[in-house]
C-alpha cells in the first residue's frame, strides 16, 4: 500500500509546544532533529544553570537528575508520535506508561547539551515503545526503554 505521508525532519520549540502538553519547568526537550517518521529522532536539551532542579540537586555541585533525562527521552518519543499523524483525533492525551532497562552512566552538568537518540521498538494500536540513549557529545550518559499510550477523542 502506498500512502501519502507528510515528512517532518525537525521540530523547533513551537512545534514541540503544539505536540506536547508539557510546559516550563517540566519541558525537557528544546528541539527534535533528524526525524525519520516514528522510526527515529534526536531530541536536544540544552542544560542551563538557572533551571529549578539545580536549587536542590545539588547546589554546590549541580547534576542534572537522571529521571529528568528519562522524561526527556519520553518527551522526544512523544513528539515523534504526535508528528506522525497516526495518533487519532485531537485533542490527544499522552500517558507515559513504562520505563525499562534504565541505566545512568555519567553525570550531566550545566553547560552540557543532551541528545536523546530515540529508536522505535514497537507500535500496537495506540501503544508505542522506544529505546533511548542520552548522549553528551559521543558519550552515552543514560539509556532506557520507554512506553506510552496515546489517546484521542
Amino acid at each position: 500500500m502506498n500512502e501519502a505521508v507528510t515528512r517532518v525532519e525537525a521540530a523547533d520549540i513551537s512545534a514541540i509546544l503544539k505536540a506536547l502538553p508539557h510546559r516550563y519547568p517540566f519541558l525537557m526537550v528544546d528541539r527534535v532533529i533528524d526525524i525519520r517518521g516514528t522510526e527515529y529522532g534526536v531530541g536536544i536539551k540544552n542544560v542551563t544553570a538557572n533551571e529549578p532542579q539545580f536549587l536542590g540537586h545539588f547546589p554546590e555541585a549541580p547534576v542534572f537528575p537522571g529521571v529528568l533525562m528519562i522524561e526527556g527521552m519520553a518527551q522526544t518519543a512523544g513528539v515523534l508520535c504526535m508528528l506522525s499523524g497516526d495518533v487519532g483525533k485531537p485533542p490527544y492525551t499522552v500517558y507515559f506508561t513504562t520505563i525499562d532497562k534504565a541505566k545512568f552512566r555519567k553525570p550531566v552538568q550545566p553547560g552540557d547539551t543532551i541528545a536523546y537518540h530515540m529508536t522505535r521498538l514497537a507500535k500496537r494500536r495506540n501503544m508505542w515503545w522506544f529505546r533511548g540513549e542520552a548522549k553528551v557529545g559521543d558519550q552515552v550518559v543514560a539509556e532506557a526503554e520507554v512506553g506510552a499510550v496515546v489517546s484521542g477523542s
